[in-house]
């Protein structure tokens, strides 16, 4: 009885210092569940994509770090998930977001490169199924120097702040790149 006493005591100390950790941390909670991916100097920080609405295009974000001393640019992206996957940014012109694909994202030496909402990001084109919250895809990402880094991205919901793909926009398969986009809340 001793022993089992003793067992419980330490096993229930422990989850209250690791419970106290967390709720210490200055982190938000979503920090606190982020996970990362690392290849060489470069170490992807959380991979997400918001809920998708069925037969519109999703989108995914992660921060890229570089911590070496050249260098490095993401040039392509793929996902078993999507038929087609490319890198886009947004840009604001005259009050009018634009969105536009690029042929790569710089990843600075002892820099960072953020995809997120409203920014540089990865979209998901032909989407096999709607993202789901909680769902989790494959996604290789390629560099010019590091090569390929395969992460696991995490489907959030859909949050407010930013553009939400495929919500209040068309950014279907029938549309230009370049063509001009009125942002709405």
């Amino acid at each position: 009885m001793l022993k089992f006493r003793t067992v419980s005591i330490a096993l229930m100390t422990g989850a209250l210092a690791l419970g106290g950790l967390a709720l210490s941390s200055n982190l938000p909670s979503s920090e606190l569940q982020a996970h990362e991916f690392k290849k060489g100097s470069l170490m992807i920080d959380h991979p997400f994509a918001r809920a998708s609405i069925p037969q519109r295009p999703g989108a995914a974000y992660a921060k890229i770090m570089n911590t070496g001393s050249e260098d490095d640019r993401l040039i392509a992206a793929s996902s078993p998930v999507a038929g087609r996957v490319e890198l886009h940014t947004h840009l604001m012109e005259n009050g009018i977001a634009k969105m536009r694909k690029v042929e790569g994202i710089d990843v600075p030496a002892g820099g960072a490169a953020e995809l997120k909402p409203g920014g540089d990001h990865i979209m998901l084109f032909k989407l096999d199924n709607a993202l789901s919250e909680g769902d989790k895809f494959p996604l290789i990402l390629t560099f010019e120097k590091a090569g390929d880094v395969e992460v696991e991205v995490n489907v959030e919901a859909m949050s407010s702040g930013g553009m939400k793909h495929g919500e209040h926009m068309k950014h279907g398969e029938d549309m230009k790149h370049g063509e001009d986009m009125k942002k709405t809340k």
